[in-house]
């Protein structure tokens, strides 16, 4: 299982890296041909927002398991070590509802834009929009997987030894 969730986020990190390698290559290269030949490709900006779009919905997952997102731990640190366990408990909980919803929503938004097409490209909308749920799914997946560690108040970070007992967040 282990081995599955290693190539699960390489995986994921690889998807980040090529898009955002991607993005620079587009925006680089019609800053140079603006510059250089006053020729703009009208696409450009078009495809680099939704790159950035896909990024944000694809990141926010490996953000999750290493604790990145915005989270207010002083009401928690005033209670002891079983309360703070429930209450990370509740917050998987409302976590994973929060995730379900936001999946069927994506895929009821996707399939409602999916017949406008964008200004430049032409594409359908649901393409840009797909990351919506797709994103949300991944977010679901990373917190399954680290949702033992985060419970019990341990460091999320992958690359800290297996049994790691610093408290989640901690440095």
């Amino acid at each position: 299982m282990r081995r599955i969730e290693t190539l699960f986020v390489e995986a994921n990190r690889w998807a980040l890296i090529l898009l955002l390698g991607a993005m620079s290559a587009i925006v680089f290269s019609n800053v140079a041909l603006r510059y250089l030949t006053s020729f703009s490709l009208a696409w450009s900006e078009e495809v680099a927002r939704y790159m950035m779009i896909w990024m944000t919905f694809l990141g926010a997952g490996l953000v999750l398991r290493q604790g990145g997102h915005v989270a207010i731990s002083t009401v928690t640190d005033r209670f002891g070590a079983r309360t703070r366990v429930v209450l990370r408990i509740v917050v998987v909980a409302i976590l994973l509802v929060f995730f379900v919803v936001m999946i069927r929503f994506g895929l009821d938004y996707m399939q409602r834009m999916g017949r406008q097409l964008t200004p430049a490209t032409r594409i359908p909308f649901r393409h840009v929009y797909v990351v919506i749920p797709v994103g949300f799914a991944l977010l679901a997946v990373h917190l399954l997987l680290i949702v033992k560690a985060f419970v019990l108040g341990r460091d999320l970070d992958p690359e800290s030894p297996e049994g790691d007992d610093r408290p989640f967040g901690g440095g």
